[in-house]
């Protein structure tokens, strides 16, 4: 273990995460965790736990968390997407070269339907950024 834990340890959870103050300063030098609030990552709410009234460094190491969070999340999501563009080129591979028919069968309607949602999808946005670039010329 590091020699100096961190003063906050966030729990994540699948829309934010709880806050814990970490406490070693105890007469039993054990690890404490006081669970101090929760925070949402879409919305940036932060909710006091209980009756907690929470201090500006609190605040501050939590906005900090949460800036942090995002970031990552966005960069996971991209590396998502990314990791996508090759699994249809994986994809396009073994379609070409080792699927049997009833294989074919079994996945084309669904990818025909994926792939012509995203194709749409991509081509209205880009169309989007296309006509907001013309009108900011």
């Amino acid at each position: 273990m590091a020699d100096e834990l961190p003063d906050y340890y966030f729990r994540i959870r699948e829309n934010g995460a709880t806050v814990f103050r970490v406490d070693t300063e105890n007469r039993q030098r054990r690890i404490e965790m006081e669970p101090i609030a929760t925070v949402n990552v879409e919305n940036g709410k932060i909710k006091p736990q209980g009756e907690r009234t929470l201090s500006e460094a609190d605040v501050a190491a939590i906005g900090d968390w949460l800036t942090a969070r995002r970031a990552l999340l966005a960069e996971r999501d991209i590396d998502d997407i990314l990791r996508t563009v090759d699994h249809l080129n994986q994809t396009a591979h073994w379609a070409q070269t080792r699927a049997e028919d009833v294989e074919l069968e079994r996945v084309t309607d669904a990818l025909l339907l994926a792939m012509h949602d995203l194709r749409s999808v991509l081509v209205r946005r880009k169309a989007e950024r296309l006509s907001a670039e013309g009108n900011a010329e």
